[in-house]
């Protein structure tokens, strides 16, 4: 559904062209400084404007309609809510019958039988990545001391930095789109969040990164380049009585749980599949594969704008895992 999380709850809500989109987040202590300034840097981030960006553009300031009293979280439930001001409906009605390629216009018309709201991809849009980024600045107040640097570390197949705008022009100017690579890493996290099995750090964690549209692919550490290296290579041998290791293959996590070095996630994020050039697919109406033309204002590549999204959902993560080993140093007698 929409809903997710154990002690940290976040509930996403809205379309992209609805009359505003948003969060609405429960478990959140009491006593944390919060502003809407507060939310300025990450927004920002996430905004359109650049290359290789949509041009559309929305304010994007965030409403605090409850939680928050005198500058301070209540404990109650916080509703975070940004209005919709700049849409162009109009662009998404075709697609009812000609669904787009690699999109979710058919799986939404077969799901919710024709009641869904279709326009800008409604509830399936990156507009809803809003609220998640949100609830990350929240997250980020919870987890005091810890560091998250985010990159693109691929862009098109490149992993180097200085092609990065050329492949961005070439992927505009040809109307096509570009997907890539982010890399997270968290610095300065504790020793013990996560659980083991159904709620390993890893597996929260790439719950959230999943949940983001685009979102193919997610690794710990070295992934899937660890298939080449024998276990005497791969294991990471710790040096200190702190846990600290001389490598970090394992991004961070054994058995499920943090183990204090640097949290290293990796996340593969799709082309943007809504591109201007036309695409020979199934129209439901003449029942015949035809040249679809895609309208719309879009990103080139959505993994631009997504670096933040994808920071905010391991925020979140980590976030309800603070919470919950807090809980169970709590009613243990021997913490």
């Amino acid at each position: 559904m929409n809903h997710i999380g154990r002690l940290f709850q976040v509930n996403i809500y809205g379309e992209s062209h609805g009359s505003s989109v948003g969060v609405l987040l429960d478990g959140v202590p009491a006593g944390i400084p919060l502003t809407e300034e507060d939310f300025a840097l990450d927004l920002a981030r996430r905004k359109s404007g650049g290359l290789g960006t949509t041009p559309r553009i929305e304010a994007d300031e965030v409403i605090l309609e409850s939680g928050v009293f005198n500058g301070t979280t209540t404990g109650g439930a916080i509703l975070l809510r940004f209005l919709n001001t700049n849409t162009r409906s109009k662009d998404y009605s075709n697609l009812l019958k000609h669904p787009r390629p690699s999109h979710a216009d058919f799986v939404a018309e077969k799901k919710y039988q024709g009641y869904q709201d279709y326009r800008g991809g409604g509830s399936f849009s990156g507009r809803l990545t809003l609220g998640i980024v949100a609830a990350g600045v929240v997250a980020k107040k919870i987890l005091k001391g810890i560091n998250f640097q985010t990159k693109i570390t691929n862009l098109g197949g490149s992993t180097n930095e200085s092609e990065f705008k050329s492949i961005l022009e070439a992927a505009v100017n040809g109307k096509d789109s570009v997907g890539g690579v982010v890399r997270i890493n968290a610095c300065n996290i504790p020793v013990g969040l996560g659980e083991p099995y159904f709620d390993s750090l890893e597996s929260t964690i790439s719950h959230l990164l999943f949940s983001v549209g685009g979102v193919k692919g997610v690794s710990f550490g070295i992934g899937f380049d660890g298939a080449s290296l024998k276990g005497s290579k791969f294991n990471d041998c710790i040096i200190d009585e702190k846990g600290t290791t001389k490598t970090n293959h394992n991004g961070g996590i054994n058995g499920g749980i943090s183990n204090g070095n640097e949290l290293v996630v990796n996340v593969f994020v799709k082309p943007t599949p809504s591109i201007g050039i036309p695409q020979e697919t199934y129209n439901f109406e003449t029942k015949q594969v035809e040249p679809l033309e895609i309208e719309g204002r879009h990103d080139a590549a959505i993994i631009l704008r997504a670096q933040v999204v994808l920071e905010a959902c391991v925020a979140i993560a980590l976030a309800d895992a603070t919470l919950v080993k807090k809980a169970y140093q709590g009613e243990n007698k021997n913490e």
